[in-house]
């Protein structure tokens, strides 16, 4: 008998952990928006493949075209408020910033990689339906 009830707790601190995706105040919610963005994205990518070394801000914003310099500090500031990144401060003058993946942020790379995957081959089939949609709002 109390094996049943210790599963049925289990269970249930389980589904209290998974949150509610469809409550803005949901922190996983909160946490897929964010990494389900361009900028975060392509800098896990980019930190992924420098492992297991590190990689200069100014090099890093090469790596990533078109991010502005302030958006990818916030970017690195909140993946490493996430534990996602890493941070470590050499001092020199200027001081030289360098930046790396965590073992947290390592294992968001392979999850990422398979959904860059499925959209890049299912680019063309997404291609075709927005292109048969636009006709449609022309018609």
């Amino acid at each position: 008998m109390t094996e049943q009830v210790s599963e049925q707790v289990s269970e249930q601190v389980s589904e209290q952990r998974r949150g509610d995706l469809f409550d803005p105040a949901c922190p996983t919610r909160q946490l897929l928006d964010r990494i389900g963005g361009k900028w975060e994205s392509m800098a896990i990518k980019v930190l992924a493949a420098e492992m297991p070394g590190e990689i200069r801000f100014a090099e890093l914003r090469r790596r990533i075209p078109g991010i502005s310099q302030k958006m990818l500090s916030q970017t690195l500031r909140s993946l490493e408020r996430d534990g996602l990144v890493g941070r470590r401060v050499q001092p020199t003058v200027p001081p030289a910033v360098h930046y790396s993946l965590t073992p947290l942020g390592q294992s968001l790379d392979g999850p990422l990689a398979v959904l860059r995957d499925w959209a890049e081959s299912h680019m063309h089939a997404i291609e075709s339906a927005r292109t048969a949609y636009d006709g449609r709002e022309t018609a």
